[in-house]
């Protein structure tokens, strides 16, 4: 009897343990399945009415948010997914001023195909456009919106450019110099030279 309780127990223990591992991982508002082992887990959060992006499990392999009512996805969000394979963000109302620059610049590096499908749906002027067309007259002045990877990437960038402009003019001022050193030594040895045949020139004309 007391085998049977302890049976039981253990199992109603492994139940609610993989319950609660399970809620850790899926999102409440989303569907998720796990065709392979616990770490390749299918995301569907399509058709939720969600407004904005749940917190999602980093191995995560695909992603559905289609049919949404996202407008964006906040800087970084999304940076995590190291796993991810595909994911589909379509048909979501989105707001196309420069909170939108993350996610445009995230689907360019990751599935430029998924940025084809985005659709604007605000502000007027860029209604029904594709996001991947909007420029960046379109996008506003969003320097202060970038995500704070591309900020570094930029000062980096930067700073290697100035370095190696640096660099060049160095070079450029240490072949100039050494042609100028180059150039005086010569004179030197030309004047030598000169000096050492005029004293052996005299010499011969007073030895006559």
């Amino acid at each position: 009897m007391n085998k049977a309780v302890f049976i039981t127990v253990a199992g109603f223990a492994m139940s609610l343990l993989f319950h609660m591992t399970q809620t850790e991982v899926c999102p409440p508002s989303c569907n998720c399945k796990s065709p392979g082992e616990m770490t390749d887990w299918h995301i569907d959060c399509s058709s939720r009415k969600l407004t904005e992006v749940p917190a999602l499990p980093v191995n995560t392999k695909r992603l559905y948010l289609q049919n949404n009512s996202l407008t964006s996805v906040p800087p970084g969000v999304l940076d995590s997914l190291r796993s991810l394979e595909e994911v589909k963000i379509f048909d979501n109302p989105w707001n196309c001023d420069c909170h939108i620059l993350y996610l445009k610049l995230w689907l360019e590096d990751f599935s430029p195909l998924s940025l084809e499908d985005i659709r604007c749906a605000t502000p007027a002027p860029v209604r029904m456009k594709p996001l991947s067309q909007l420029t960046g007259n379109e996008l506003g002045i969003c320097k202060t919106l970038l995500p704070i990877k591309c900020l570094e990437f930029f000062w980096r960038d930067l700073i290697l450019i100035a370095g190696a402009i640096i660099a060049i003019i160095l070079v450029a001022w240490a072949l100039k110099f050494s042609k100028k050193l180059v150039c005086q030594i010569n004179l030197s040895q030309y004047d030598s030279t000169g000096s050492l045949l005029g004293r052996q020139t005299s010499k011969n004309r007073k030895i006559q």
